[in-house]
């Protein structure tokens, strides 16, 4: 694990793993060809080692016949000057010898066979130590009268050459073919990351402005997600950045009018000289330049945030009638300065999923648009009731109200009615209508039953409100 951390390119990576098993799966092969060739080669030798010993108990079988028919029949021993000795036959001669006893005594042997009997075990297979020969495998066979006792044997140092010479045979063209199976290895990773160094380069060759989605040819399905997800993140950044101009761009032009009212009537104090009274109203005209101006500020603040924001808060259960009565509680001093009637109806409860700040905002321009643009004395009404799993937020006032080709332009961002003599932006409308969008509600702009305008915005109850009234 700590040599894949030290490596730092994915390929690599791939190829190292690649190359471990592979060598792995080599060695692991190759042990256990190692030890299947070995227990069949043992089984093959110990099978001719025991063959052997039957001819030879058969041969000293048919001799005793012949001796007890009065048969002619010589013994002889490998090593006499009528026969040649064993090692004279093959070059491996001398690693195999065979021992024949007849009522104990040596009758035949092979002439790298010892005098005495090469195994204490007197059938069957026994692995012995012989005095300057090393470790043999001999097994030993009886006749039927038990009067004739064979033993054949062979050396075991010839059994591992025989065993090295074939594995030799087997395992050299693996061996051979490991810097082959590297080299495909390496090459069929190289080809396979082809797709992420293509990605890489596109990434690398974009300006930095750039927010066009991605085309990948040829893309593999495991990189699919990637770049799906390279596009969706592209998409936003774009999204942010036309916001982020679009914001810029309404500062400027909003912003620039309030600042040259200011400008102007510090002017106009400055030249005062010792008029009083027309300094003090210029002042006071600077004041509410400064609010005008704060105010606008606010209002791009919060719609910067709205459509900037990937996530939007996430909805939590909020009183609508709560927030809503803290809102009139607010705006209140304003509308007795004006001598308008603000009455608030929230006896009904009206829990929904949203955020406790965007919905006193969203109230708070509704209400806000109510009281500005009616004329003092005039009366504006704000209700919270439900039905049909909704909770609605009615704001009505007593103003001029709006004619319908007015009505359908609400929420154009810097779009004021003529003739309302208030001053303001026109962005209060764009942001209810984006913090509706965010939570799910409906806005709604009807004539008022009050003479000017009622504005309606509805929200899904709550869920387990919502399940307690089904």
């Amino acid at each position: 694990m700590s040599l894949f951390k030290r490596l730092a390119s994915l390929q690599a990576r791939l190829l190292v793993l690649l190359l471990l098993l592979i060598f792995g799966v080599w060695v692991s092969a190759a042990v256990l060809t190692w030890v299947d060739t070995r227990h069949e080669l043992d089984e093959l030798l110990d099978a001719h080692l025991a063959q052997s010993a039957a001819l030879l108990v058969a041969q000293q079988t048919d001799a005793d016949a012949a001796e007890r028919s009065h048969r002619p029949h010589r013994r002889h021993t490998f090593g006499d000057d009528e026969h040649p000795d064993a090692p004279t036959l093959h070059k491996y001669a001398t690693r195999v010898a065979f021992q024949v006893f007849h009522d104990g005594k040596l009758t035949l042997h092979s002439g790298s066979a010892p005098d005495t009997p090469m195994s204490p075990q007197l059938r069957g297979f026994a692995t012995v130590v012989l005095p300057g020969a090393g470790p043999w495998r001999v097994f030993g066979a009886q006749g039927k009268e038990g009067d004739v006792q064979v033993f054949v044997g062979e050396q075991l140092r010839s059994r591992r050459s025989i065993l090295w010479a074939m594995m030799q045979s087997l395992l050299m063209p693996l061996l051979v073919a490991l810097p082959v199976l590297a080299l495909l290895g390496w090459l069929a990773v190289r080809r396979s990351l082809t797709p992420l160094r293509t990605l890489s380069q596109a990434l690398a060759q974009r300006q930095p402005q750039s927010v066009a989605p991605l085309v990948i040819t040829d893309t593999p399905s495991e990189m699919a997600p990637v770049v799906s997800s390279l596009n969706s993140l592209l998409a936003r950044i774009g999204q942010m950045m036309v916001a982020e101009r679009r914001f810029t761009a309404d500062a400027a032009h909003e912003l620039r009018t309030p600042i040259a009212a200011i400008r102007a009537q510090a002017q106009v104090a400055l030249g005062a000289g010792s008029n009083v009274a027309e300094r003090d109203q210029a002042l006071r005209q600077t004041l509410a330049g400064c609010d005008r101006a704060t105010h606008l500020v606010a209002q791009l603040l919060t719609l910067s945030r709205l459509e900037t924001a990937g996530h939007p808060p996430q909805g939590v259960r909020v009183d609508v009638c709560q927030i809503a009565q803290r809102v009139a509680a607010d705006l209140a001093p304003g509308a007795l300065a004006r001598k308008q009637v603000l009455t608030l109806d929230t006896s009904a409860t009206g829990p929904i999923s949203a955020d406790e700040m965007l919905t006193g905002v969203l109230i708070r321009n509704l209400l806000d648009n109510a009281l500005r643009y009616s004329p003092d004395g005039a009366q504006v009404s704000l209700r919270v009731h439900t039905s049909a799993g909704l909770v609605h937020l009615e704001v009505n006032d007593s103003g001029p109200g709006l004619p319908a080709a007015d009505l359908a332009r609400l929420g154009e961002r810097f779009f004021r009615g003529l003739g309302s003599g208030q001053q303001g932006s026109g962005l209060g409308w764009s942001i209810v209508r984006r913090i509706a969008e965010v939570y799910r509600a409906q806005v709604l702009a009807t004539p008022s039953s009050l003479g000017g305008l009622c504005v309606t915005v509805s929200w899904p109850l709550a869920p387990d409100q919502e399940s307690r009234q089904i």
